[in-house]
């Protein structure tokens, strides 16, 4: 199905026949379909609405890069325009951060929240990291001072330096992961007051379990569960353990 959310057309689903709302916000680079078992395990007790954030699945994208408020406000225009009341909101990933950034903000007042392996924190970098960091910068403003004569090999310093994530996107959504992995919201966080579940994988290398661990102490009411050998998509990898956690949680 489609809507129109800031003059964008946006994709979206909805299944499930029970009383419960639950609003499910995809990972980056990701879409809904990441969570068919996430809905088939709650679909006899809860209405289940699925978003494709801009640039997802077949959601048009936005014209100018966007910031985690940006995030935050089409989720809330999303919730009003379907009339999704008191929505629990599940996030992976990256709508984990967008989660967490909506409750603790009160932009949305969920009753309950589950973060599945969430994005919002940023890691210490390993010394590798921070040369090739530094080594990266230091080219671009070098390139930088030949205007577009040197636009060619700026191109190719960012394909050799560049995440995946960011080389597989478009420039306006480079711009975006630009302007999201540059944030760490946990001083945000001591200001969720809804009970939040964790659900990580303790292999998970893109959101490591030390955030987990970071997360559940700044949340006043939450809790972690840990699945072991699983990684940054544990909830994809270990679904009848998830499917179990979350009927506890959701009942």
């Amino acid at each position: 199905m489609f809507t129109e959310i800031g003059g964008l057309k946006i994709e979206y689903t909805v299944s499930g026949s029970g009383k419960q709302n639950v609003l499910l916000l995809h990972g980056w680079g990701a879409s809904f379909d990441t969570y068919k078992g996430v809905i088939s395990a709650l679909s006899d007790r809860c209405r289940l609405y699925a978003v494709n954030f801009p640039g997802c699945g077949q959601s048009e994208t936005m014209k100018s890069p966007w910031t985690l408020d940006d995030y935050c406000d089409f989720v809330k225009c999303f919730s009003e325009t379907l009339n999704i009341e008191d929505p629990i909101l599940i996030g992976h990933s990256h709508g984990g951060r967008v989660a967490m950034n909506l409750a603790a903000k009160k932009i949305m007042n969920p009753p309950k929240m589950v973060l599945l392996d969430a994005a919002g924190l940023i890691p210490k970098k390993s010394f590798k990291q921070k040369a090739r960091a530094k080594s990266f910068k230091v080219i671009k403003n070098t390139l930088k001072i030949f205007g577009k004569a040197g636009e060619p090999l700026l191109q190719k310093a960012r394909a050799h330096y560049g995440s995946a994530d960011y080389l597989a996107a478009p420039p306006v959504l480079r711009q975006t992961l630009v302007n999201l992995v540059n944030l760490d919201i946990r001083d945000r966080l001591p200001d969720i007051s809804c009970p939040t579940l964790l659900i990580w994988g303790d292999k998970d290398t893109a959101t490591p379990i030390e955030d987990a661990k970071t997360i559940e102490k700044l949340i006043p009411d939450a809790g972690l569960c840990v699945l072991e050998g699983a990684g940054h998509f544990a909830f994809c990898e270990r679904p009848y353990d998830t499917a179990a956690i979350l009927r506890s949680f959701i009942k």
